[in-house]
């Protein structure tokens, strides 16, 4: 109970084949490659955002004076948008 030889593996194969089809095994090894490859593509982003939201030094007094640039939302990988800039509001009194 222990090894698997090849007449083994041969026939599991051909259970796995009737059970599923040889038309949607392709579909499903695509399907796997593509989910794999925006699985590894989130992660490196995360990784990323990491590392940028963990400045070394704070921005000096003077940079917040000054009127800050537009924020943008980044479009995630593999979303076909671009990113589009983001209206805030001005007002700083709290309701």
């Amino acid at each position: 109970m222990g090894r698997l030889g090849p007449t083994e593996i041969i026939l599991i194969l051909v259970v796995i084949i009737l059970l599923f089809g040889a038309k949607k095994l392709p579909d499903m090894a695509r399907s796997l490659g593509k989910s794999a490859r925006i699985l590894k593509s989130e992660a490196k982003a995360m990784k990323n955002d990491d590392q940028q939201s963990a400045p070394a030094d704070p921005p000096p007094p003077a940079a917040q004076d000054q009127q800050a640039a537009p924020r943008t939302i980044q479009a995630a990988p593999g979303d076909v948008t671009s990113s589009r800039p983001v209206a805030e509001s001005t007002d700083t009194t709290k309701r």
